[in-house]
């Protein structure tokens, strides 16, 4: 295990469940709507009016208003102008707690000066883009395979959700099978084929609008911390194909809403190796966060292939990667094998991939982590967030359910992502819908409270430390929390 590692305690992932399992039974606790209407008037309409009208003007432009879905904010998305460490400006002068981080790949904190002059002093004799190879490409690479032990070999693209692509196809052509399995309510990017369960487990198709449901004949989902329901999937499949892989967020799906035990993560192992499927770990958010060797060096497990995204450019455009076990990243190569037999190449591409700017900004960024012992740092700083958020909740009678695995933290008001579609009782999928429906209504209300408080998160819900905060920050940042909380209340519906 990593000695640097981000967790300090792995949290009990059957309590926190059972904690989540009685918060959705629960009546909807929420921003007050007078406090939610003052926010409104007092912060966004006064102090935010820049934001406001460059986003009216940006609607006539663009869809929505803006170009990335973290961006979309109730009562209207804020437009920001400078990042630094652990603060956001916006473009009229407010300041913000970041503690969205990008979607979490800046874990030395945003716009870092060390990385920013490497990048610098790269474009003075390069340019971002050549179209041939750079020097570190081979850098980044080595670097990665050094820290993640399982990454014998390493491919850089432009996204986690290419990752995830390339990854289906190189795990068929690895394994002749057909089938890919994915927990249910995990996200591994947009693509066509694992739009399937997204957010909330045995959604199928519901929220993959625009996907035609033939695409999803060869994908399929298991409950995540439940080893019997992929057991059965995989036995089934034996009769249709086989699986050619198992796609696993190791945390737990949306990076943790459902947290795993580690007895799980450890039995997604044992069971892909029984049945003969890849065993895919998506590392898009835990990669070079819970520790140089990932969320795999904490568990002990050794994927077969494993997706990187977030991280692998240091923040910078061009974040995405696949690594794995040579036998099987072969296949993004070509030739032939050692008997002499031609490797059949998976099919994959990016003109922006690998850059010169996102090597040279990755590899530094991670030769940085590791240089500071960040992740721990990050990790520690989380710590402190969910001690203080606990507190702040209990102060005011609220079932808020607050947890944190290294410097991912879960500040869980509503469990929206906590229910479950059971297809065995339709009666009950209305239900399911439309209260996901609320309490995601509710999430995007308690957000806009946290940033008129300056403080910004993901979604309301989700937050990412860094090794650019401080205690100090942190206890701060804990009191502006504790504002917003002593003004929630239950909301009736």
């Amino acid at each position: 295990m990593d000695k640097n590692c981000a967790i300090t305690v792995y949290p009990d992932a059957n309590a926190i469940n059972a904690e989540l399992d009685a918060l959705i039974k629960m009546p909807v606790y929420s921003i007050n709507r007078n406090a939610l209407a003052k926010y409104e008037e007092e912060y966004f309409e006064k102090k935010c009016k820049k934001s406001k009208a460059m986003i009216a003007d940006a609607r006539d432009v663009i869809p929505g208003g803006v170009q990335h879905n973290l961006a979309f904010n109730h009562p209207f998305p804020i437009a920001m102008t400078k990042a630094e460490g652990a603060y956001l400006y916006d473009v009229d002068g407010n300041r913000y707690y970041d503690f969205l981080q990008a979607g979490g790949p800046t874990i030395i904190g945003s716009n870092d000066p060390v990385v920013k002059e490497a990048v610098k002093n790269l474009l003075g004799t390069c340019g971002p883009s050549t179209g041939l190879f750079h020097e570190y490409e081979y850098k980044l690479a080595k670097k990665i395979s050094e820290c993640v032990p399982s990454v014998e070999m390493f491919r850089m693209l432009g996204s986690g959700t290419e990752a995830c692509m390339c990854a289906v196809r190189v795990a068929r052509l690895a394994t002749g099978k057909k089938n890919i399995l994915k927990m249910g309510g995990a996200y591994h990017g947009w693509s066509d084929q694992l739009a399937w369960g997204i957010r909330v487990p045995g959604t199928k198709n519901i929220q993959s609008q625009g996907v035609p449901l033939f695409v999803f004949r060869h994908t399929q989902e298991f409950f995540p911390g439940d080893l019997e329901d992929l057991e059965k999937k995989l036995k089934l499949n034996e009769f249709n194909g086989g699986t050619a892989g198992v796609f696993l967020e190791p945390i737990g799906p949306e990076s943790a809403t459902r947290p795993l035990t580690k007895e799980f993560v450890k039995g997604v192992e044992t069971l892909c190796r029984k049945y003969g499927a890849l065993l895919i770990c998506d590392e898009v958010v835990t990669g070079f966060r819970i520790g140089l060797s990932g969320a795999q060096g904490y568990f002990g497990i050794d994927p077969d292939l494993t997706i990187f995204g977030k991280a692998i450019a240091g923040g910078y455009p061009g974040a995405g990667g696949i690594g794995g076990h040579k036998d099987v990243m072969k296949h993004l190569g070509a030739g032939l094998d050692a008997s002499g037999k031609k490797i059949k190449k998976a099919m994959c591409g990016g003109t922006l991939a690998a850059t010169p700017i996102s090597c040279v900004a990755g590899y530094t960024a991670i030769c940085e982590i590791e240089k500071r012992n960040a992740c721990k740092t990050a990790g520690e700083m989380a710590d402190r967030l969910t001690a203080g958020l606990k507190e702040s909740a209990k102060k005011h009678n609220l079932p808020f359910v607050i947890y944190n695995i290294g410097s991912v933290c879960h500040l869980d008001t509503v469990g929206t992502m906590h229910f479950a579609v059971n297809w065995s009782k339709p009666w009950e999928i209305p239900n399911v819908l439309k209260q996901t429906s609320i309490r995601q209504k509710e999430m995007q209300n308690v957000g806009a409270a946290y940033m008129a408080e300056g403080l910004v998160t993901l979604a309301g819900s989700r937050l990412y430390t860094s090794a650019a905060y401080t205690p100090e920050m942190i206890d701060d940042a804990i009191a502006r929390f504790d504002r917003v909380f002593a003004q929630c209340e239950k909301i009736d519906y």
